[in-house]
């Protein structure tokens, strides 16, 4: 799959088919995020995986009790060492993490797997059922796997509402 049809077809899957993701897939994953650019190419990120079923239920609590997270094979939690802020004003962690996250989204769906992002998780309840040093920040949580049933992208601002070439008017 190219990446302009990973792009394409991504969508929020928020129920997944009860089937592992086979570990050549997963380590194509983490390979998407170990090879993404990070700022002054510190890479200070880490990529966790949790394939644990125990574990992935307790992450329901962690994510604000979303039911549907038990039905994830996998959970990528991205995290990032050391912060500090870009002459731009950015957190270089978040700006990192986000980078390696959209290589490691794209990955996986070009392999047939769909992703969602979560907005919605308590970074020190995760923080505390993975043990993360307290050095680093939780970026992202992200379950993955086979789709349990069709989706479809969601609608898009048309090329001229967000594409500026130059200067804004």
């Amino acid at each position: 799959m190219e990446v302009m049809e990973a792009i394409r077809t991504r969508f929020s899957s928020r129920g997944f088919a009860d089937r592992e993701v086979e570990p050549e897939k997963i380590r194509l994953i983490m390979e998407a995020g170990r090879l993404a650019p990070t700022g002054s190419n510190e890479q200070m990120n880490k990529h966790i995986v949790v394939t644990d079923k125990a574990l992935i239920h307790q992450m329901v609590a962690a994510c604000k009790d979303q039911e549907w997270i038990h039905t994830a094979p996998a959970i990528l939690v991205e995290v990032g060492a050391n912060d500090r802020t870009m002459v731009c004003g950015h957190s270089v962690r978040l700006t990192d993490g986000v980078i390696a996250m959209s290589y490691m989204t794209l990955e996986a769906v070009s392999l047939g797997l769909q992703f969602v992002w979560l907005g919605w998780f308590e970074p020190e309840k995760v923080r505390s059922l993975l043990n993360i040093p307290d050095d680093y920040m939780v970026v992202a949580v992200a379950p993955f796997g086979y789709a349990a049933k069709e989706g479809s992208p969601a609608p898009k601002k048309s090329a001229e509402e967000v594409i500026v070439y130059n200067r804004m008017e």
